[in-house]
Order: structure tokens, then C-alpha cells, then sequence
């Protein structure tokens, strides 16, 4: 855990604590009205950032991506397979999430935890999601923190850059980069007061609602740490099933980087064991050198999914309606929007990721911190989701179901 993720969990603990005690004390209301008030300002301080991180990291992501499949030939098939299983994971997420919150649902009184709302979110229905998802007016659409046409746009905008006159490309890429930097600045700095932030919002929570508080969190870690693992089974069934490779062969090449990852919590600490694995699954070590630094930058399938989870966990737990299509809307935001999460720290890609598909959705965003004090615990099943989909991707880019992969390869690239 950092040093960050310390005093951000020591907040929380802190606050509600301190919010269950003070529970019912004298001048109890005008104090978590101030509560809630700092609380809020330091969450809209986080908010402000999302809409030009996200965007500029989309561009920035779509161009460096489109300059490696221009550059490579193996990097086309690996993006394929990288576009399908994120797209596939997120929707088995938000079905499998969904059900279970049906059989299992959020604890009575889970409710109250959320602090009341304006109501300014509007819910997705019928197909309000596919007839606005092309923006007539891009300024319009990030002024209303409309997310699906924002991400829609900057997808379109960053493949259409990376398509112009070189030196033009790189002055607009240049620019987002920098506006990134700038975004990520402003970010660490609102993280600097983050202990002050989540106090402020667990104490509010806790003096609403009591230690019960507990018992939400421990549920929501349940469904995300659920999420990430049902990641880690597909990609086996999906070598499984492809015959690229016996299960317990898959197994045991996988295990040595599973255990960095998640000793780690690191994807790119377990590179150098997950190129190290490229024997042991019959790939050439070539184009596992180029397809595994690929899939650590842009191929998230665990984190992606478990992104989806959250979001559908708010949305029970503030009760809003999630129809097939708010489902299907969230699920291909969170894979897109997962793309720009390239370099980000944990703190800040779990605010910038999860809020454009919580807004997507229609779902108040206003716990996030709270989850973000507590997601040391399931970021070390995100990354052993990540690592495990990243290597089960590089065998499905190389060699056929007999095993001759590497002989394939090593063709490819003479």
C-alpha cells in the first residue's frame, strides 16, 4: 500500500469512527451539513478534471495505438483480440453483477449511506443512449459531462489525428499530452488533501447511518474482488476453448507472474516474469516482447470489468433502474474509457475511469471516494485479472491450437 493509499484509507477509518460516535451528539445536523459541505467541494475539485483528462488520454492513447498497428503486423490481430475480450469482459460483468445483486442484494439501509443528490443526473432510457451517441456539439456535450458522445468524439478525433500529416500529429499530440500533464497536476494536488476530503465524507456517512457503513463496504469488495476473479476464468476458458492450451499448462505458465502481480500490484512490475512465461506457453519471445508491453499500457480486461461492477453496485445501492441498454451503454464506455488509463496512478485512474461510466450510466458518483480509500484490497485481484487476460491474449496472438506457434511466428517475422 503507498503512502497515499494509507493516509486516504486512514481518513476513512478515521471519519467513520469519528462520525459513528459522534452519531446523535449535540448539534448533530449543522455539523454534517459542514461535513458534507467540505466534503463535496474537495469531490467537485476531483470532478472538474475528468472530462479534459479523459478526452486528452483518449486522443493521446487512440494515436499512440494507431502509430503501433501502422509499425508492426502482429499488433493488428493483438488489438482484436484485445477490442473483443474488453468488450466481452465488461458486458459479462455487468450481467454477472447485475444478477448477482438480485440473489444477493445491498444490505438493508445501504441506501442512507448516500448523501442526498440534486438530482441532476439524468438516467439512460429506452434508446435515448444510441440516438445521442454521435455529439452534434462537442462543447455542449463535455459542458453537460455527457460521456458517452465526449468518448464517442474523442475516439473519432484521436483516429482521424492519427491519420494527418506527421509533423501536424505531432503538435496536436503534443498538446493533449500536455493538457494530460496539467490534469494530473491539478489531480495530485487535490490528492495532497484527500485524507481531509474522505474524512469530511465518511464522517458525514457515518453520522447518517452508523458503523452499519461497514457491512456495505465489505459486500461492495466482495462483488468488485468477484468481477476481477470471473476476468482471470475467462481468459482460461477462452484458451481452454480455442485449444491454444490445456488448462493445467496455461495454469502453470501463468502462475509465476500471477504471484508478482499480485505481491506487486503491479502490471508492469510483472512484465519481465510475464515475458519470461513466453516459453512455457510456446510463444515466440518475440512477439511477446511486442505484444505484452502492448497489452500493459492498453489491454486492462480486469480493471475494465471491475469498473462496470461499481458502477452497477451505485447504481442499486442510490436505486437506479439499469435497463439492458444503460447496461450495454456502460459496459463499452468502461472498455474505451479504460484505454486512457496509460501511466495514470491508481488513485487518480480510479476517479478518472469510473466516474465517465458512472455518469454514462446515470449513476451519482458521489461515494467514489469512499470506494477509493478502500481499493487497495481489490486492485490486487485487478491486477492479477490483468496479468492473467495479457498473457492468455499473447498465446491467442501466436500459434496455432496444435502449438507450431513458434515457428509461425518466427516466419511472420523474417
Amino acid at each position: 500500500m503507498t503512502g497515499t493509499s494509507f493516509r486516504i484509507l486512514a481518513g476513512l477509518v478515521g471519519g467513520l469512527v469519528v462520525g459513528a460516535v459522534w452519531r446523535g451528539g449535540p448539534s448533530s445536523l449543522p455539523v454534517v451539513t459542514a461535513a458534507q459541505q467540505v466534503g463535496k467541494l474537495w469531490l467537485d475539485a476531483l470532478t472538474m478534471t475528468v472530462v479534459p483528462l479523459v478526452f486528452s488520454l483518449l486522443v493521446t492513447g487512440i494515436i499512440s495505438a494507431a502509430g503501433s498497428v501502422a509499425h508492426n503486423r502482429i499488433v493488428p490481430r493483438a488489438m482484436l483480440w484485445f477490442m473483443a475480450l474488453l468488450a466481452g469482459a465488461c458486458l459479462l460483468s455487468a450481467l454477472l453483477t447485475s444478477l448477482a445483486l438480485d440473489l444477493w442484494p445491498v444490505p438493508d439501509g445501504a441506501a442512507s449511506i448516500a448523501p442526498p443528490t440534486e438530482g441532476n443526473i439524468a438516467v439512460p432510457t429506452g434508446t435515448d443512449w444510441l440516438s445521442n451517441i454521435i455529439p452534434t456539439n462537442p462543447i455542449k456535450a463535455a459542458a453537460d459531462t455527457a460521456m458517452v458522445p465526449i468518448v464517442v468524439f474523442a475516439l473519432i478525433f484521436g483516429l482521424a489525428v492519427s491519420r494527418i500529416e506527421a509533423g501536424l500529429r505531432r503538435s496536436v499530440e503534443t498538446f493533449f499530452q500536455a493538457i494530460v500533464q496539467a490534469m494530473l497536476l491539478i489531480v495530485h494536488w487535490v490528492l495532497l488533501v484527500a485524507p481531509l476530503g474522505v474524512f469530511a465524507l465518511a464522517f458525514a456517512v457515518a453520522a447518517r447511518t452508523g458503523i452499519e457503513v461497514a457491512g456495505t463496504l465489505l459486500h461492495y469488495v466482495m462483488f468488485v474482488v468477484g468481477a476481477c476473479l470471473s476476468v482471470t476464468v475467462l481468459a482460461c476458458v477462452t484458451i481452454v476453448l480455442s485449444g491454444r492450451l490445456s488448462l493445467p499448462a496455461f495454469i502453470r505458465a501463468v502462475l509465476p507472474a500471477q504471484v508478482i502481480a499480485a505481491s506487486t500490484q503491479s502490471s508492469l512490475a510483472s512484465l519481465p516474469a510475464m515475458i519470461e512465461a513466453a516459453k512455457a506457453l510456446k510463444v515466440d519471445r518475440e512477439v511477446a516482447g511486442i505484444v505484452l508491453p502492448l497489452a500493459v499500457s492498453i489491454f486492462r480486461a480486469a480493471s475494465a470489468a471491475a469498473n462496470v461492477t461499481v458502477a452497477v453496485y451505485l447504481a442499486h445501492l442510490h436505486g437506479v433502474p439499469l435497463g439492458p441498454g444503460t447496461l450495454v451503454t456502460g459496459a463499452l464506455v468502461a472498455a474505451a474509457v479504460s484505454v486512457a488509463a496509460v501511466g495514470v496512478p491508481a488513485q487518480v485512474s480510479f476517479f478518472a475511469i469510473i466516474s465517465p461510466v458512472c455518469v454514462a450510466m446515470g449513476v451519482p458518483i458521489d461515494l467514489l471516494p469512499l470506494l477509493l480509500a478502500i481499493e487497495s484490497i481489490p486492485d490486487i485481484f485487478r491486477t492479477l485479472g490483468n496479468v492473467t487476460a495479457d498473457l492468455a491474449v499473447v498465446r491467442l496472438v501466436d500459434g496455432p491450437a496444435e502449438g507450431a506457434g513458434v515457428q509461425r511466428s518466427s516466419t511472420e517475422q523474417a
